[in-house]
């Protein structure tokens, strides 16, 4: 019973801070409320026994996609309000209403099979292991990580340089 309400609560939190990220015309409170949204997600997929995929949401999406977005939002000074209104929100709610449509159906009709057994091998160990090994992608992330470090120095370098 725990879980269950647990899983709902963090269900209408998330679902709440998305829509606070669609409708708030604040550009930084929309990108707290997808910082928001993110970490429901990660404790959603906790309340699942996905921890696995728990702790990637957050390293992932919480700890750097979040903080990429608010960086960009407080190095563009400009940037005060969301978009303006635009003449195409009857599109986009048409559009948005069919996918969302196609989504309920496809979800009420599919037969979901579950097991009451659980996975013979950690899918983790492996990935890890080719991950961090000598022959393994360690060097690319650790080629990406400084390109992303590049990245942020060199947006505070240029940001600096409009102040003076």
């Amino acid at each position: 019973m725990g879980l269950d309400a647990a899983f709902w609560i963090m269900a209408v939190i998330g679902v709440v801070a998305a829509l606070s990220v669609v409708f708030l015309r604040n550009v930084f409170r929309a990108a707290l409320a997808l910082v928001l949204c993110f970490i429901t997600v990660a404790g959603l997929y906790i309340t699942l026994s996905a921890d696995f995929l728990a702790a990637v949401q957050i390293l992932v999406y919480v700890g750097a996609i979040s903080v990429l977005i608010i960086l960009a939002i407080m190095m563009t000074r400009d940037v005060q309000q969301g978009s303006p209104s635009n003449k195409m929100k009857f599109p986009v709610f048409v559009i948005v209403a069919v996918l969302l449509g196609i989504m309920i159906y496809t979800v009420t009709t599919t037969p979901w099979a579950i097991s009451d057994e659980a996975p013979l091998t950690p899918t983790t160990v492996p990935l890890a292991q080719n991950l961090f090994s000598e022959s393994g992608f360690i060097l690319p992330v650790e080629i990406a990580a400084m390109l992303l470090l590049a990245a942020i120095l060199g947006a505070i370098v240029i940001a600096r340089e409009k102040d003076k």
